[in-house]
């Protein structure tokens, strides 16, 4: 018997993924697709992992479909770009089993460096893409994959974004079933020479007049008949949009398979209205292949290319009415993101700006070490960038950026893609510093482990690797490790190695402060009539630090609920205003290992 339940979007896919018998799971986690692997984990049947990168998790997830058990690859936008080799011949080989793909946008970049439109994926690589509107959808869809994936033999992606990723609705369940499938050796099929390829595209082409038929047909791209004369063409949650705002006085055809788009059921739908539009969120991408069929159709002259919609949005572009929203008559202060109070990477960014360093920074909860009042990162690109971005950088400068420029990466970027930008550091010898900032643990997306922390997805002690030795097997002479509540040999250390001829590694090693098995202290205390209101303390930016008003006078606060006594403050005090300091168990030593 079924039964109903309430489900985030991430949490839907991940059941339908279990329903659908998918037995191997490797993915990287990035915001908003994290989930889907994190639920899938809690179904003992299916063998979930962390993946050092998205490639990697994308050719594992190969290699199990390959094996003949239905796999599955989750990973946000800016992670299919990394996994992006392998897709693209994933499409000529095709696969054994099935295989999908979850890739979640951020319109809005609410935690991401851009916006792209993974669409330009699906058509580039040639695969289909189904694209859910709520969370029913997202498990149908994950199911439905799987039988397209086989059917047609390819891999198949399932594009969430932030709305339908971490929304809630109801979503009927059923049983888990797991096809059996036998791994065949078949080397014109997957050994990708190009003698091999050559004959595997016109298979690709073949699927895809074949997959535009199957959406001619599918009910996931459903005509909805309104009452009026205007006819609107959408998919994902702007189809959520349409329906508030216009009910059924429009009519809609309602995608849910958005590549290879239909030619007839769209060229229908438009013969049946007077007035066509696309409401689609980014890129015109379904507005301009309704052009290329030669109907007139309008869309971005009324929606922009920029950020998510709203129902609001979407009323105002058609002329409808807007409803007023309520306001607090109080101005609230902006609360902008900052790092957590205790946070091991803050003594390190204040070292660094102290010491009036160039920073090239990398992708994680310490690119917050841009913000004022550190304002200590001077460049973010992608994963691993920094290393590469700061060799280049002090090559061309030389004497010039060498001794003042550093790159800083957290642990699990470093795992991810900073290994091979330190590699080339160390190939091609340049004069650089590189700072790892080892918080045992993947932070930014939510405490996930890596393949530096000895754990695996479900916490069971796993393969740990040493960065030290690491980076000692990689060439560097010069490798230190630093603890950076110690403000004072941070500041010895990160100086004597920028001074220091050729390249050399500073790991600052403090787990982060948030994780469930750091101990912390109790919070610190001021002592007013001691404090003289020089500010000192503030300049590390910890959120349990401000100025209050004592006597007429201003004085350093602690907020209790918020600090967890890593004592950072106290050692910018210069008159020991700061009670109650505990030391913390200290970090290995800082010479050189």
């Amino acid at each position: 018997m079924s039964e109903k339940k309430l489900m985030l979007g991430n949490a839907a896919v991940a059941r339908g993924l279990y329903e659908a018998g998918v037995c191997f799971v490797s993915s990287y986690p990035g915001t908003p697709s994290t989930e889907v692997t994190e639920e899938a984990a809690k179904y003992d049947e299916i063998t979930c992992e962390w993946a050092p990168n998205e490639k990697v998790a994308m050719e594992s997830a190969f290699g199990a479909c390959l094996a003949g058990k239905r796999s599955f690859c989750g990973q946000k936008h800016v992670g299919l770009n990394v996994a992006a080799d392998p897709l693209y011949t994933m499409s000529y080989t095709g696969v054994n089993a099935g295989m999908v793909i979850v890739v979640a946008d951020d319109p809005g970049m609410h935690s991401s460096q851009n916006e792209q439109d993974s669409r330009h994926h699906a058509i580039a690589a040639k695969v289909p893409m189904l694209e859910p509107s709520d969370s029913e959808e997202a498990y149908e869809f994950a199911k439905l994959a799987y039988e397209i994936s086989e059917k047609y033999d390819t891999p198949v992606i399932l594009k969430m974004c932030t709305r339908v990723a971490h929304s809630q609705s109801l979503v009927e369940v059923g049983k888990r079933e797991v096809p059996e499938k036998k791994y065949e050796k078949n080397i014109a099929k997957y050994v990708m020479t190009p003698g091999n390829a050559i004959k595997r595209h016109p298979l690709v082409e073949k699927r895809t007049l074949d997959l535009i038929e199957f959406a001619e047909n599918s009910p996931v791209n459903r005509i909805e008949k309104g009452t009026g004369n205007i006819g609107i063409i959408t998919s994902s949650t702007s189809y959520q949009y349409v329906k508030e705002v216009f009910g059924d006085s429009v009519s809609v055809l309602k995608l849910g398979m958005v590549n290879p788009l239909p030619v007839r059921l769209i060229e229908n739908f438009a013969d049946t209205v007077d007035e066509l539009f696309v409401v689609e969120e980014l890129d015109p991408i379904i507005e301009n292949y309704v052009k290329t069929l030669g109907i007139k159709v309008s869309g971005k002259e009324k929606l922009s290319l920029l950020g998510e919609f709203s129902q609001n949005m979407v009323a105002e572009a058609f002329g409808q009415e807007v409803p007023e929203g309520v306001s607090l008559d109080d101005d609230i202060p902006v609360r902008p993101p900052i790092m957590c109070a205790g946070c091991p990477h803050r003594g390190m960014f204040y070292t660094l700006k102290k010491l009036g360093c160039t920073v090239l920074g990398d992708i994680g909860c310490y690119t917050l070490g841009a913000a004022p009042p550190l304002g200590a990162m001077e460049m973010t690109l992608c994963m691993g960038a920094s290393i590469g971005a700061a060799h280049g950088f002090n090559k061309v400068l030389g004497e010039e950026s060498s001794h003042r420029t550093v790159a800083v990466i957290g642990d699990s970027t470093f795992m991810h893609s900073g290994m091979t930008g330190l590699a080339n550091v160390a190939y091609n010898q340049s004069d650089s510093v590189v700072i790892i900032l080892d918080n045992s643990i993947t932070g930014m997306t939510g405490h996930q482990q890596n393949p530096t922390t000895g754990y695996n997805i479900k916490g069971e002690p796993a393969g740990k690797i040493d960065l030290v030795a690491l980076v000692r097997a990689m060439g560097f002479e010069n490798v230190r490790v630093v603890d950076p509540y110690d403000l004072k040999t941070c500041e010895k250390v990160v100086s004597e190695e920028l001074e220091a001829a050729g390249p050399s590694v500073i790991i600052s090693r403090r787990p982060c402060a948030l994780l469930k098995n750091v101990k912390l202290h109790a919070p610190l205390t001021v002592d007013e009539s001691k404090c003289i209101g020089c500010q000192s303390c503030m300049k590390v930016g910890c959120p349990a630090v401000s100025m209050r008003e004592v006597d007429g006078k201003k004085k350093a606060h602690i907020d209790e609920t918020l600090c967890v006594g890593c004592n950072v403050c106290s050692k910018l005090c210069p008159v020991d205003a700061f009670s109650g300091v505990q030391p913390f168990e200290p970090i290995p030593t800082a010479e050189y290992i």
